[in-house]
């Protein structure tokens, strides 16, 4: 017998059947843009920890975190998505996120909260992202004063997804 509670493992469509009409993301901002992370998949959120660079590795990748024994793979989301290097004396915030090979760790500009939207507000990705962004993302939802890029983070760690960065129309 089920109790229609959706306990974060079952499918989005079981929680839709469960009543559930909201969601809540973990947001995080990139070169001023407002990103959300689905929060059953953030294990934690740190401050910026000592890399170990990694030879060869692609320019995404910016080094290897030791989180308390587990060795953490860290990207750089700004190179991720094409857009400039974080200014000199800026020092990113680590995203500690749940994938399906492991935790990894998402390098931000800057953590903000955690939002709960309405399932009705989700959009498809708007045509004015474009290259890599749109690729990263599942669609958008329009808040009161901004819109949440909702990553997706399994593409978001795949670094076989390529393209042009970040442009929007005018």
């Amino acid at each position: 017998m089920t109790t229609g509670m959706n306990t974060g493992g079952g499918s989005r469509e079981a929680a839709d059947a469960a009543g559930n009409t909201s969601k809540q993301y973990s947001t995080f901002f990139v070169e001023g843009l407002f990103f959300g992370v689905e929060v059953l998949r953030v294990q934690e959120v740190i401050r910026y920890q000592e890399m170990t660079r990694v030879p060869l590795a692609p320019e995404v990748i910016e080094g290897l975190i030791n989180l308390r024994g587990q060795i953490v793979t860290a990207i750089d989301m700004r190179q991720r998505l094409g857009l400039p290097c974080r200014p000199a004396g800026r020092t990113p915030l680590n995203m500690v996120v749940r994938s399906q090979d492991g935790v990894v760790s998402l390098l931000v500009d800057e953590i903000g909260d955690v939002v709960e939207v309405q399932n009705d507000t989700f959009e498809l990705p708007p045509d004015n992202v474009r290259g890599v962004t749109r690729e990263l993302i599942t669609g958008v939802h329009k808040l009161k004063d901004r819109l949440l890029l909702v990553m997706d983070t399994e593409k978001a760690i795949d670094l076989d997804i390529t393209g042009d960065p970040l442009a929007t129309a005018a």
